[in-house]
């Protein structure tokens, strides 16, 4: 798979409300299942990682676990640790 460079008009959740993804305990369940079929799922998450996003759901992610991903493997780019694992997966595929 290639990197979507302009992700956000093939994102699953661009015709949600905002208030749909900005959410607090169970409800981020439901929101998280927006991003389970999203294609653009890797290039959010790495958005929301690079740029410290700090509410809401992205890449399938919510804040308390990215800001645990970040504590645990800090990256200078996580778009270039997420690119590389998305092309490395979908070679493993051909």
């Amino acid at each position: 798979m290639m990197w979507v460079e302009d992700w956000a008009p093939a994102a699953a959740c661009r015709q949600a409300q905002p208030d749909e993804l900005f959410v607090r305990g169970a409800e981020q369940n439901k929101a998280k299942q927006v991003c389970a079929g999203c294609p653009v799922r890797t290039e959010c998450l790495a958005e929301a990682l690079d740029n410290q996003i700090e509410w809401g759901v992205w890449g399938g992610m919510t804040e308390r676990e990215r800001r645990a991903l970040l504590r645990r493997s800090p990256a200078a780019s996580w778009r270039s640790v997420l690119e590389a694992a998305k092309a490395g997966h979908s070679g493993a595929l051909v």
